[in-house]
Order: C-alpha cells, then structure tokens, then sequence
C-alpha cells in the first residue's frame, strides 16, 4: 500500500475529530471570495515579484474629472458643524448627490450610472468623508452592500431593467434590512420568516412570501423609497427535514401594505440617515426575490459574496479619511500653536505621535490602495478585505485619538470651529457595522486565512469530509514538508522570493522571516489544539492580527515601488518597522498565552534572531516629525484625499497653512514672537517683509487657535426680555422708597453677542 494510503488511514479518525464542524452559512462565508498574497503570507512564501505585477492604481478620464470636478465642487458644500447640527445634509446636498450620479457609481453607464472601479469608488468615499462623514456614509451605502450590487450581479434582467437606472440617478433611494434585535453579530441567525403562499396580487393569482420581520440599524431606511430584505424563507408544504429554504434576499418598494418604516436611530447623533424597519404578514411575491425563484435560499451566499470585496472599500475609505484629516490637523496646528515659546509640534511628545501617525497611515492606505488595484483586476479577496475593515477603522480611531491629545482644551470645544470633535464621535460607528472588529479579528480573519489562504487544510478538510484516505494522505505529506521548510527558514533564514525595490532590501527579508515564523506558528498552533482553536478567540485573534501586519508591511512595499517617491522612502521603512514590530510583540504575547506544555521553549525556539525587529527609535519619530513640518509636500503625499469644506475649522487651518508658506517658516516663527512682545496684529505686522501677507497670516492663525462660544442662561434670557413689548404705564404712582431700604434699581439688559 502506497505511503500515502498508510498516512491517510491512520490519520483519518482523529482528523475527522479534530477538524471543526462546519454548518451551512460557515461553509458559505469561508467559501466566499478568492485569495491574493495574503495566501502568500500564510505559507510563508511571499513573492515580491507577484507583489509589484499587481500594478499601480489607476483612475479612467472620466474617474478623474468626476473627482477633479464634481467631488469637489460636492465638499465645498459641505459645512461639517452645520451639517452635524441640522441632522440631515442640506436640501442642495441632496439634489447635487442625485443630479451627479453619486448613488450610481458601481452601476454600469448601459444602467445610466457612472460605471466606476473599485479605486475610485473609495477615493470618492474617501475624499468626501475628509470633510464631512455622514456624507460620505449617505455616498457609500448604495454603492455598497445593497440592492444595486446584489442586482448586478444576481438580479434578473427584467429587476435590472427597473431598478438600475433608478438607482442610478437617484429616483429610488435604497437600503438593506439585514440586522435584527436578536441578531446583529451572528447576522445568519436572523429570526424573520417568510412563509411561502399563493395569494391575489395585483389583479392575479400569485407565489409569494407572507414575511415577519423587524430589523434595525439600517442606514437610509428612513429616507429609502426600495428597501432590500433579507429573511429565513419556508415552504412548509414539503416534506419534513426539506422546509427551510434559506435566507432570501428581497426588494420591497416604499410604501407597501404591512411595512413600516420606524422612527430614527442617532448613532453618534451622527446627521446620516439610519432606522429601523418593521413587517407583519408583508406579502413578497417570488418575483421581487433579487435573482427570481432559483435564487431563494442563496441569500447568504449571495451577500457573503458581496462582502468579500465590499469589506475593502467603504469603511476601509473612511477610516483612510479619518487619518488624513487627523494628521493634516496635528501636523498643522503644532506649527500654529505655541506654547513656551516654541510650536508645539518641536516638542518631542507630539512630535512622536504625529510622527507615527504618518507611518501608521502610510502603511494602511498602500494595504487599502493594494487591495483596491487586486480589486480592479477581478479579485475577491475576502480575507485581506476583513483586514482592510479592521486595520483601518482602528487606525483611524487612534489617529483621532492622538490628534485630540494635541489640540487639546481646542479639540474639546464644540462649534464651527472644531477639528476632530464630529470624526472623534462618530469614529466607533466604523469599528461596529459590517462585522463589529472585535468579532472581524478573533472569527474571521484567521478563521477563514487558516482554511482558505492555508496551501494544505483546504484539501485535507475536503479529503476527510469525502472519506478519501489517498487524498488525506497525499496532503498531509505535503503539510509536512511545509511545516518543515517554514521551521528550517524560521531558524536560519528565509530567502527572498522576487525582487523588492533596492531600497527596501533590507525591510523585505524582514518580512519574509517573519512570514516564515507565522507560518510555522500558524500550523503549530492548529496542530497542537485542533478544533479547540476555533473557540480559543484570543489566541486566534492574534494569530489573524499577525497575518494583517505582515499583509501592511507587504503592501507598504508595493506603494514604494509603484508611488516612485524617493521623498517617502524614511515613511516607508518606518510604516514596515512598524507593522514589523507589533507581529513580533503579538507573536511573543501568543506563545506566553499558549496552552500546552514547552510553549515558552517552543517561543523562543520559534523567535530566535528577532532583535532586529525593535520599533523605531526616538531619534526616527523625531526625523520624521521634521520632515512633515518642513516639506508641505511630504503631507500632501500622504493625505491626497484631504478637500475643502465649505467652512468650518479645517478650512480656516487650511488657509492659515497656505499663507504660513508663502511667509516662509522662518518668517512666520519671527512674526510669532513679534506677536507676543507687542501684543499688537499690526504692530508685528509693520516688522515683516510684506506687512499685508503677515497681517493676513497673523488673522488666520489667531482664528484657528479661537475656540467657540455660545449664549448662556443669562445672555438668552436678556434677549428674551429685549424682544417682548414694554409694559404699559402704572395706573398710579410708585410708592417712594423707604428711607431705610434703599431703591432696588434693576440693571441694563446684557445685550445679546
């Protein structure tokens, strides 16, 4: 008997215990999307070749002057303080997103839409949410998962027909029902049932779901006129164990008998649209089933599909905005703002902070640019898309983080005038939807890479569930020898497959070390725990987060290379440090958390030869911090998304910036020191070379460092005492005051500022 044969029958048995069961929508979600070089970093083998073959991200002429033209004109629009404080965007808001064609841009030109790619899609998301986030939700909703990509590429031609050029223009305004009270995370739980029946409808005898459903969290649902349903469907005229069909994927119109569009959710008091949406006895006939009768029960596969690309591109974009902005407004306002002296941006404690942002933010956006050209080019990539989703929401929410920590007592002050006050509130509605990032990172990231971007558990999986001991065999076999070429390049070195950018020489064969010791990490960790893994959340959410700083550090390769900014290249070797350092951290800390006896051998077996992975040292961050506060065009490089808003806090930093470079930056630090000896605009003015410039430069940069304020009690009840009408005349006399209590005069009303 071959040897292949002999190790698959002695293995068969305690693989088939081992192995997870998989139930239906777990095989769907795993079998959803393709595998790009994420596979590569699973096996420990990335090729810097294939890398650069991915090309750079590239933008049609039409893509381009939409973004030139119309995405401007759009965010010159958009006042963030007065859009947050209405709640709603402006009416004219509305009619330009509709008028342009913003809710059409995935629909094809044949559809009346703008036919964009993916790369464009987020850098219209991107840029509009630099100035303005609940527009951006508003943009990206439907030209995500929803109706218009479930009909692409599963509606029928006749739901096509109807629905995509409607969409397209704004007509119909739509959104999609998928959460429930009872089930958000563990969305394939849904409770709602659609029963399937034959009733009157519309003048004929017609087939059809009577559906029960109540659903929640659904952005657009209370502006929406179409609104995409998913429910659980039954046929219960079957036989028994063949009733439940599967989730179905529906598209109701607005109004419809039984439906209800519910009061308004505030996530954040955030000004975007969002509700919940309820259904008793709602009649779907089978026709309104995206994709017709064939497709009710694949609803999840369909939306699982879905998700694999669009986890990329959205909320990736939004998180990418939120880093731009931050550090446009750290970078910016440590050079305005002095304190002892001196901008605050030369003392080290910002300047270290704002130097990691630029570096955090150099990597996640070539991961989120990475993708997007994968994306381009036909593939579905589902785990780098959940990395996407995680890596750069969180890295967005730490950029606000640190840029709050710089501004200080002017981050905190609410008004026009605030930087990072509407973006630091909202910043965990992008953590929590489209799978909460604590349940992306412990389930999904290494739970769908172990099987999918693993070169062996796929097939051995398959070999088991077919009882095949041959096939069993011939892949443990060749695990095996993975296992030990991975322990061989862990302990002595990897080679360096392709040819990275000679500047990054060095970085590269970090990465492919470092994707050695994942690998063989990877296949120790599932071997010694088997099933067990699948529930041990901790220790698999640091084995996916390993795989998402390899995955930054890769990419920030690739945008070296396809960028060919020289001027970066400090920005690069520090974004993989980086990415580089925190793998090795999380490494040490799950071989600490590992529980089988000799882990801490095992480890440091494991890690040998990882001192070369220390994090930046002080004198990199500071290096940094220079280059961003000298060479304006170093944070252009890194923020090209960032726009101008129509008023408001950024814009007034933005002019302050335009003007303190054409001062100059030695000019602008005399003018601030003349400032503070004559305590007089004009005054410091007169000393500089061009008085008109300086005086215009000083206004600015006082505007920016102004918070706001408001009315008090006192100021609104003085108002309220000057607009009512005077008081007709006594009928008689006052009454002198007493010589022993002095006459109580009332005081002049404080005017109103």
């Amino acid at each position: 008997m071959p040897l292949a044969s002999l190790i698959g029958r002695w293995a068969m048995r305690p693989f088939s215990k081992a192995l997870p069961p998989l139930g239906d929508t777990e095989r769907a979600a795993l079998e959803a999307g393709t595998v790009g070089f994420e596979g590569l970093l699973f096996a420990g083998r990335p090729d810097f070749d294939l890398l650069s073959a991915m090309g750079p991200n590239r933008l049609s002429e039409r893509e381009q002057s939409f973004i030139d033209r119309e995405v401007r004109e759009l965010c010159r629009m958009l006042d963030d303080h007065a859009i947050d404080q209405a709640r709603d965007l402006p009416p004219e808001v509305w009619r330009y997103l509709r008028n342009k064609r913003f809710f059409g841009m995935i629909i094809p030109e044949e559809f009346g839409g703008l036919g964009f790619g993916h790369y464009a899609h987020a850098t219209v998301v991107a840029r509009i949410a630099t100035v303005n986030i609940a527009a951006a939700v508003t943009v990206m909703v439907p030209n995500s998962l929803g109706p218009a990509e479930l009909l692409l590429r599963y509606g029928t031609d006749a739901q096509k027909v109807r629905y995509l050029p409607r969409l397209a223009d704004g007509r119909e305004l739509p959104c999609f029902g998928l959460t429930s009270p009872y089930a958000g995370s563990d969305a394939a739980a849904i409770p709602d049932r659609g029963v399937m029946v034959e009733r009157e409808f519309g003048g004929r005898r017609t087939r059809g779901f009577l559906v029960d459903f109540d659903k929640r969290y659904i952005t657009l649902a209370p502006v929406a006129t179409v609104v995409g349903l998913a429910f659980h469907a039954v046929d219960e005229s079957r036989p028994e164990g063949e009733r439940e069909l599967g989730i179905t994927c529906a598209l109701i119109p607005v109004p419809h008998e039984g439906m209800e569009i519910g009061r308004r959710h505030r996530p954040m008091d955030s000004a975007f649209m969002n509700g919940p949406i309820h259904g008793r006895q709602v009649f779907v006939p089978v026709d309104w089933v995206i994709g017709g009768e064939k497709q009710v029960g694949q609803g999840w596969r369909m939306l699982m599909e879905c998700l694999a690309a669009g986890r990329a591109i959205s909320l990736p974009a939004l998180g990418s905005a939120m880093q731009q902005t931050a550090l446009y407004v750290s970078n910016g306002y440590g050079q305005i703002r002095e304190q002892f002296g001196l901008p605050i941006g030369k003392f080290h404690a910002v300047a270290g902070l704002v130097a990691q942002m630029s570096a955090e933010l150099y990597a996640s956006d070539a991961a989120r640019r990475f993708t997007a050209a994968a994306l381009d080019k036909g593939e579905r990539p589902s785990v780098a898309s959940a990395i996407l989703k995680v890596q750069l929401t969180e890295a967005g929410r730490r950029a606000v983080n640190h840029g709050m920590d710089i501004l200080g007592g002017k981050g905190i002050i609410a008004g026009p005038s605030n930087l990072l006050g509407v973006s630091y509130r909202q910043a965990p509605i992008a953590i929590t939807v489209e799978g909460a990032n604590i349940l992306t990172r412990a389930l999904i990231v290494f739970g769908q890479g172990a099987i999918r971007c693993h070169p062996h558990v796929l097939a051995e999986m398959a070999a088991v569930q077919a009882r095949d001991e041959k096939a069993l065999g011939r892949a443990l076999v060749a695990h095996g020898r993975h296992v030990a070429a991975n322990l061989w390049h862990s302990l002595f070195g990897a080679p360096v497959l392709g040819e990275p950018p000679e500047a990054l020489a060095r970085e590269a064969r970090l990465i492919a070390r470092m994707s050695a010791k994942y690998a063989l990490t990877a296949d120790l960790a599932m071997g010694l725990l088997g099933g067990r893994l699948k529930r041990m959340e901790l220790l698999s959410a640091r084995l996916g987060d390993v795989l998402a700083h390899l995955y930054l550090a890769s990419a920030s390769v690739w945008r070296y290379r396809v960028d060919a900014a020289p001027e970066l290249l400090p920005f690069a070797q520090a974004a993989i440090r980086l990415q580089l350092d925190e793998a090795g951290k999380i490494l040490r800390d799950l071989y600490a958390n590992l529980p089988t006896a000799g882990r801490r051998v095992i480890g440091a077996l494991v890690l040998r030869r990882t001192a070369h992975l220390a994090p930046l040292r002080d004198v990199q961050l500071m290096a940094l911090a220079e280059l961003l506060r000298t060479d304006p065009r170093i944070v252009q490089r890194l923020a090209p998304d960032l726009s101008e808003p129509a008023a408001g806090g950024l814009r007034d930093l933005m002019h302050a910036m335009e003007l303190g470079e054409q001062l100059g930056g030695d000019t602008a630090a005399m003018l601030d020191k003349a400032l503070r000896r004559t305590r007089s605009f004009e005054e410091a003015a007169g000393s500089a070379p061009d008085p008109g410039l300086a005086l215009a430069y000083l206004k600015a940069a006082d505007k920016v460092i102004q918070v706001d304020d408001f009315e008090g009690p006192a100021q609104q009840q003085a108002r309220a005492a000057l607009s009512r009408p005077a008081a007709p005349p006594p009928a008689q006399p006052a009454p002198r005051p007493s010589a022993h209590r002095p006459e109580r005069r009332t005081p002049p009303p404080v005017p109103a500022k």
